[in-house]
C-alpha cells in the first residue's frame, strides 16, 4: 500500500521561509508527475508546482519565491517556500501520479501571520 508522508509545516511570520517534505512509502512506479497543490480555507484546492518529466512549472503568484524538487532515489518530493505572505495560508498536500495510480498526501498546515 502507499503511503505519502509530508512534514514541514507550521507558522511563519511573513517574509519567512520554510520547506515542505513528502515522502513516499510502498510501491510506487514509473512516477509520471510530483507535485504540491494548496487550498485555503473557503477555496478550492489549486496546484502550486510540479514537476513532470523534468519540467517544473508554478503557479504564477509564486514563481520565483517557491522552489520544487525531488529525490527520486527517496521516492520524496520538496516545496522549498520563499518570501512567504499571508495569502500563502493554507494547508498544502503533495501529489504523485503514477502508472499505479493517483496518491495524495495528508496534508499540513501552513499558516503565514504576525
Amino acid at each position: 500500500q502507499v503511503q505519502l508522508v509530508e512534514s514541514g509545516g507550521g507558522l511563519v511570520q511573513p517574509g519567512g521561509s520554510l520547506r515542505l517534505s513528502c515522502a513516499a512509502s510502498g510501491s510506487i512506479f514509473s512516477i509520471n508527475v510530483m507535485g504540491w497543490y494548496r487550498q485555503a480555507p473557503g477555496k478550492l484546492r489549486e496546484v502550486v508546482a510540479q514537476i513532470r518529466d523534468g519540467v517544473t512549472s508554478y503557479k504564477d503568484s509564486v514563481k520565483g519565491r517557491f522552489t520544487i524538487s525531488r529525490d527520486n532515489a527517496k521516492n520524496t518530493v520538496y516545496l522549498q517556500m520563499n518570501s512567504l505572505k499571508p495569502e500563502d495560508t493554507a494547508v498544502y498536500y503533495c501529489l504523485i501520479l503514477s502508472n499505479t495510480g493517483t496518491y495524495w498526501g495528508q496534508g499540513t498546515q501552513v499558516t503565514v501571520s504576525s
